[in-house]
């Protein structure tokens, strides 16, 4: 069988375009939409803004598609777990996959509430049909765990939903990471099980000797 490769050029053009978006990732969680410009994207990735602009035409679409190309990872993550493994372990996973995401420099997947960046996002068609996607994925785990007892009846799935969404932008992560005290490993595992089991004391718990 003929196999068909990517012309060398067509490589470079699209190793090219992961490295715009990996700085744009960077420079959305250290700046933010607002401060972020074409300039420090391009000094970045240590090319010439004009070879920028072949990419992508304004710092809206650079935004838009860096947080596409995010909410595709996820699809791809939750389409990767096991089939055998509940609903809530599903939901558990996605969460521990954004946090740690997160640290490695990553935008979480509700990154501001602020005008512009939403503007931004809510312009883009591929970044809407993605975020449907992964909302509904979100919300038939939710209700599945509901049903099989996994979480609380108590909540409905927006509460759980929405509480997802929360953790994912939650500033606690680099509150704990600047402290100093927990490795990266131990603040996701800590926001993950405050997510999902609370804070309270269970009797299978040791209790802290400090």
């Amino acid at each position: 069988m003929l196999v068909l490769k990517t012309p060398f050029k067509k490589q470079q053009f699209e190793a090219r375009e992961e490295a715009i978006l990996d700085a744009v990732n960077r420079l959305l969680s250290e700046k933010g939409f607002d401060l972020m410009t074409m300039d420090d994207v391009a000094d970045a990735v240590g090319v010439a803004k004009g070879s920028l602009y072949k990419h992508f035409s304004s710092k809206e679409r650079l935004a838009a598609a860096a947080m596409s190309r995010l909410l595709s990872q996820t699809l791809d993550v939750l389409d990767g777990f096991p089939e055998q493994w509940t609903a809530r372990r599903r939901l558990e996973e996605i969460l521990r996959w954004t946090l740690q995401h997160r640290l490695r420099g990553g935008v979480p997947h509700l990154p501001s509430t602020r005008g512009a960046f939403q503007r931004a996002l809510m312009m883009n068609i591929e970044y809407l049909a993605l975020a449907l996607k992964v909302n509904k994925r979100f919300y038939a785990l939710a209700a599945e765990a509901r049903r099989n007892g996994e979480i609380s009846a108590l909540f409905g799935d927006d509460v759980v939903v929405y509480t997802l969404y929360a953790r994912s932008c939650d500033p606690t992560l680099e509150f704990l990471q600047k402290a100093g005290a927990l490795k990266d490993d131990q603040i996701v595992e800590a926001m993950v099980q405050t997510t999902f089991g609370g804070l309270r004391a269970r009797p299978d718990q040791p209790s802290s000797s400090n």
